[in-house]
C-alpha cells in the first residue's frame, strides 16, 4: 500500500514542531502552525490532523483546535502560540500546554477529546499562585513538553541562544495532579552553550525544542541543539536528573550523513527544528519539519522512519522523500516536486533566510501559488544554472521513458541521476514557456532501489511541478 510521502500533510499546510501521539488508533500531530508568506513564527491558530493507524496515508483535518485569542493575556491577537506539547492527565482528559511569544509563563487547555475544541484551562503556577517564570529569579518558560506519569506530570521547558549566560539550559518541573500547580520546582537538565563544558554535550548543545517519551524504563528527551538544523536526545532512567548526550536523530540538512556525500555536505536548505518520536503499529518514528519559500517563517512537517540499536541508542535517520510509506515508493508513475528532500545549487548554502530576510533567486526553494489557506499545490521555483533537487527512493522495474513538467523562462536542460553527482543517465531539453509544460526524454532508470536527481543546466529560471516515470 502506498502510505504518502515528505510531508505528510498536503503540500499547502503548514505545521511544524510536530508532536506525534497514538490515541484510540488513530495518530494525531500537534503542532504549532505557520502561515504560507508569513512575517514571523506561528501566526495561525492550532489545528490537528489525525489518520488511522491501518493506513498512514489518510490523513484528516480535525480543523481549529485552539485559537490564539481563547487565552486571556492575548484577547487581541497580538501574539502569537508557539510550539504546543499534549499529555493525557489522571483524568482522563487531554492538555494542551503552550507559551505565548511575548510572556514568560506556561498556559493550558483542556479538552475531553483529543481533537475536540480546547479551552482555555489556567496557568502554571507555584503553591502561592505566582505564575511559572514570573517569580523573581525565574528563567522564562518556552516551548513546553510534558509527560505525565500516575499523579505527576513532568513539564520540560526552555529556549538557550548560544553565548546567553543568563539561560542555564532546559528545566524540568513536576506538577501535581491538577496539571497546573507546582510540587517540585524547576531544575536542569540539559545544558546551555556557556555551561557545557565536561558534559558531553558540548557542540550539541540545548537550544530549545525540548520533547519528552519514556519507552521502557528509559526516558527520551529530544531537542533541537545551538546547531539548529538538528534534532538531538538524551537518555536517563529517571525524569529529573541524570540526562547523557547521547546522539543526533535527524537535521534537516542531512548533515552529519556520509552514507552518499561528504557529511558536512548540506543537502538542503535548513535552519530550526523541533519534533519528537512515535511508536505505530510496532515502527518507530522521527517527526521533524523542513523550511519551505525562501524563509523560516514557512515550515512543514516530515517524518523518517528511525530504528533502535541493542542498547537503545538511534542511529541518524537520512531525509527521504518516503515519509510513512514504510519503505521505497513505487517507481513508476507521477510524483509532485515538492516531495524532494535534497534540494541544492553550487551556491554552499546551509540556512534559510534568517529573521524574514528571503533568499534570493540565486536558490532554489519549495512554494506554491495562491495565498495562505489556498489548496493549491506546491512545486520547485528558482531552479537556475545548477540547481538540484532529489529524491530518494524509488523501487524501479522497467522504467524507460522520464517526463518532467516545466515553466519559466528557462532555456536548457534537466539532467536526470541516480546520485546526487553522478553521470547523467539522460537529458530532458525545456524551453521558455510561461505555463506548465510536459517534457519527456527516453532514459532507463536501473531496476531496483534507487535515488533521482534532476539538475537543470542553462539559462534563466525554471519552476519544476512534477516528474513522471514510464
Amino acid at each position: 500500500m502506498k502510505l504518502g510521502f515528505n510531508p505528510y500533510l498536503p503540500s499547502w499546510e503548514y505545521v511544524p514542531d510536530g508532536e506525534p501521539y497514538v490515541f484510540n488508533d488513530r495518530v494525531y500531530v500537534y503542532g504549532s502552525h505557520d502561515r504560507f508568506n508569513g512575517h514571523v513564527f506561528c501566526l495561525n491558530d492550532y489545528v490537528c490532523w489525525s489518520a488511522p493507524v491501518e493506513n498512514l496515508g489518510d490523513w484528516r483535518y480535525e480543523g481549529t483546535i485552539y485559537k490564539k485569542t481563547d487565552d486571556p493575556l492575548n484577547p487581541d491577537g497580538r501574539m502569537c502560540l508557539y510550539a504546543p506539547d499534549i499529555t493525557v492527565g489522571p483524568d482522563g482528559r487531554y492538555y494542551l500546554y503552550y507559551v505565548l511569544d511575548k510572556v514568560p509563563v506556561v498556559s493550558v487547555a483542556v479538552c475531553d477529546s483529543p481533537a475536540g475544541k480546547y479551552e482555555f484551562y489556567g496557568y502554571v503556577r507555584y503553591l502561592d499562585g505566582t505564575r511559572l517564570g514570573e517569580r523573581e529569579g525565574d528563567q522564562p518558560q518556552f516551548d513546553p513538553g510534558v509527560l505525565t506519569e500516575g499523579e505527576k506530570t513532568y513539564l520540560y521547558t526552555g529556549f538557550c541562544a548560544a553565548g546567553d549566560k543568563s539561560r542555564k539550559g532546559a528545566m524540568v518541573t513536576v506538577l501535581g495532579p491538577d496539571m497546573l500547580t507546582v510540587l517540585e520546582e524547576p531544575v536542569f537538565v540539559l545544558p546551555s552553550e556557556p555551561y557545557s563544558k565536561g558534559s558531553g554535550f558540548e557542540g550539541h548543545e540545548f537550544f530549545e525544542a525540548p520533547s519528552i517519551r519514556k519507552i521502557g524504563d528509559t526516558y527520551y528527551l529530544i531537542y533541537s541543539s545551538v546547531a539548529m538544523h538538528e534534532l538531538c536526545y538524551a537518555t536517563s532512567k529517571h525524569p529529573t536528573e541524570g540526562f547523557v548526550y547521547q546522539g543526533v536523530i535527524v537535521s534537516n540538512s542531512d548533515l552529519h550523513i556520509d552514507t552518499y556525500k561528504p557529511a558536512d555536505k548540506p543537502m538542503y536548505y535548513g535552519h530550526n527544528n523541533h519534533g519528537s518520536i512515535v511508536g505505530i503499529n510496532g515502527k518507530w518514528y522521527i517527526f521533524y519539519h523542513r523550511h519551505t519559500n525562501g524563509t523560516v517563517y514557512s515550515r512543514q512537517g516530515c517524518v523518517e522512519q528511525i530504528e533502535f540499536r541493542e542498547d537503545g541508542t538511534i542511529p541518524q535517520a537520512e531525509m527521504t522523500s518516503c515519509g510513512l510509506n514504510e519503505g521505497p515508493l513505487e517507481g513508476r508513475g507521477e510524483y509532485p516536486a515538492y516531495v524532494a528532500c535534497n534540494l541544492f545549487c553550487n551556491e554552499e548554502e546551509l540556512y534559510s533566510g534568517s529573521y524574514g530576510a528571503w533568499m534570493d533567486g540565486r536558490f532554489p526553494k519549495i512554494t506554491q501559488d495562491g495565498k495562505d489557506g489556498d489548496e493549491e499545490p506546491g512545486y520547485i521555483a528558482n531552479m537556475r544554472d545548477s540547481a538540484t533537487a532529489g529524491f530518494k527512493y524509488f523501487q524501479c522495474d522497467g522504467i524507460r521513458k522520464v517526463k518532467i513538467k516545466v515553466r519559466g523562462y528557462a532555456k536548457g536542460t534537466f539532467e536526470v541521476k541516480t546520485s546526487w553527482n553522478g553521470p547523467a543517465l539522460g537529458r530532458i531539453p525545456v524551453e521558455f514557456t510561461n505555463i506548465w509544460t510536459e517534457y519527456s526524454a527516453d532514459i532507463i532508470i536501473p531496476d531496483g532501489i534507487q535515488a533521482l536527481y534532476f539538475t537543470y543546466t542553462g539559462i534563466g529560471n525554471a519552476s519544476l511541478a512534477s516528474f513522471t516515470l514510464k
